[in-house]
């Protein structure tokens, strides 16, 4: 066998020299001279022997078996190694041994590196029984390698590597239910087992921001527990700010704790609620005092609370309708004393500020009509008994009549529209009675009674008129237009009513 053969042969275990030509060189020759190719077989032995003695020690020592105790040559029994040359192993058959102990030291390699992985994750922890049983495979292919049956080392090192693998592999399934003990011993108070598990998991995945977060709540859970059980007395004794502190501070350990989140909530409420309760009742106290403006101040305070918003808004419904009926009240008040002094037009004013608290209110509605009518009439009563002089216009005559008969037509009117209608009575009949005036002029003037005549031409006439205001007109060619206004009655009648045009027109040509 050339030195490039050795070469491709796997390294195999010094300690565990299965070569019977090697442990043979005892063996009795035969006492017959050997054929040639016995020499030629012996030398190759030899050669092979040399090999295993000097080559492969510096070989096998980097497949060290971890598992398998070395064996000394130097304590083996001599008949245990001795066999005879008929039984010798070929180099082929050793070759294939080689390649049969290399495979199973490699698959042993990579169940190593398995159980490395699995020791840094803490395996006792979470998968011993598994793990022990891997092992345990493992070890039963020490007893095959040792005998020498590395096939069978291999296949039980398969079966240990294969298990170990499927404990890394199963890493992400007890990691989730790692989380849910860990979690399951948070809600039970258990600080000390839920560390333990939060950090097996960090052990299992030091990414997990569950296992993190996790980690730091348990390490408050204690100082949490106590927290919340003070805060839970603060709220039994009534001290809700207190209360409601000490809760935020739960919070600030751990901001995932739930219970301490709801407990904010609802301390926050009741204090809600009874600020609520304490700004409605100094609001019903000031409605009350007769302070409606201020408690409705207070109701919309309440309300800007978040919380029975109806019920502040029912509050200041009620005290705005006590508002608007006590404002009814005061201006149906001012509207009856309007009405009884017969002051229609202040009457009318206080119906419309009624109506402007509620214009639905039929009272007001129907009393302001009546009001604006009587009003009207007053107005024109004043004006006509102020301006007899005008009923000698046919049309405002007719106009005051009109006036007159209705006012005659109101049952019970009172002192002040009776004065008004028997004044007005007297000047309607004074102004029927005609009242003779006279007119002087130049003879040369027209002169016409505004609306009621032209008198034309004269030097001196006169004319029957019924009292009142008129209004004498002069024309004369070449001279200015006059204009007389006398009035006739009412202690205002002139003597004689002098309308001449005396004024000439100079024209522009002779300046």
């Amino acid at each position: 066998m050339s030195d490039k053969d050795v070469d491709k042969i796997d390294p195999v275990n010094f300690d565990h020299n299965d070569n019977s030509v090697f442990l043979n060189q005892a063996a009795t020759q035969e006492v017959e001279k050997p054929a040639p190719w016995i020499w030629f077989g012996l030398g190759g032995l030899l050669l092979l022997a040399l090999l295993v003695i000097f080559v492969l020690p510096s070989i096998v020592t980097e497949y060290e078996l971890p598992l398998e105790r070395r064996v000394d040559l130097a304590d083996t029994p001599v008949a245990e190694t001795v066999v005879n040359t008929a039984n010798a192993i070929s180099p082929f058959e050793e070759a294939q041994r080689a390649l049969q102990r290399k495979e199973a030291q490699d698959v042993l390699a990579e169940l190593l590196v398995s159980q490395a992985e699995l020791d840094e994750l803490d395996i006792a922890a979470w998968g011993q029984q598994d793990y022990e049983a891997s092992l345990e495979q493992a070890s039963i292919g020490d007893e095959y390698y040792r005998a020498q049956d590395f096939i069978l080392a291999r296949e039980s090192y398969e079966n240990g590597r294969e298990g170990l693998r499927s404990l890394i592999e199963s890493v992400p399934s007890v990691l989730e239910q790692t989380l849910i003990e860990a979690e399951r011993a948070l809600n039970n108070l258990d600080s000390t087992e839920a560390l333990t598990k939060y950090n097996l998991a960090l052990l299992l995945d030091p990414e997990s921001e569950l296992a993190q977060i996790g980690e730091q709540r348990a390490l408050t859970l204690d100082e949490v527990t106590a927290l919340l059980s003070a805060a839970d007395d603060l709220v039994e004794d009534d001290q809700l700010q207190q209360a409601l502190a000490t809760y935020n501070e739960v919070l600030e350990l751990d901001s995932y704790n739930e219970d301490a989140a709801e407990k904010v909530s609802v301390v926050s409420l009741l204090i809600t609620e009874n600020e609520f309760s304490e700004i409605m009742s100094s609001g019903y106290m000031l409605l009350q005092a007769g302070e409606p403006e201020q408690a409705i101040a207070a109701f919309q305070r309440a309300s800007r609370l978040g919380i029975k918003q109806d019920e502040a808004q029912a509050a200041i419904i009620q005290t705005e309708n006590e508002i608007a009926n006590t404002e009814i009240t005061r201006l149906s008040g001012l509207i009856a004393t309007a009405e009884q002094n017969e002051q229609w037009q202040e009457a009318v004013d206080q119906y419309d500020n009624v109506l402007a608290v509620d214009s639905n209110l039929l009272f007001a509605i129907n009393g302001r009509d009546y009001a604006d009518k009587r009003a009207t009439l007053d107005r024109l009563l004043v004006e006509a008994i102020d301006n007899p002089e005008r009923f000698s216009e046919n049309e405002v005559f007719e106009e005051t009549r009109i006036s007159y008969f209705i006012g005659r037509d109101i049952e019970n009117p009172g002192p002040r529209l009776a004065k008004q209608l028997d004044e007005l009575e007297a000047f309607l009949e004074y102004s029927l009675v005609p009242i003779d005036i006279a007119f002087r002029s130049d003879n040369q003037t027209e002169v016409t009674l505004l609306r009621i005549e032209n008198l034309g031409i004269f030097e001196q006439t006169s004319l029957s008129l019924k009292p009142g205001r008129y209004v004498a007109v002069g024309k004369r060619s070449g001279y200015r237009e006059v204009r007389e206004e006398f009035t006739v009655g009412f202690g205002l009648t002139p003597e004689t009513v002098i309308v001449q045009c005396d004024e000439p027109i100079v024209s522009s040509s002779r300046r």
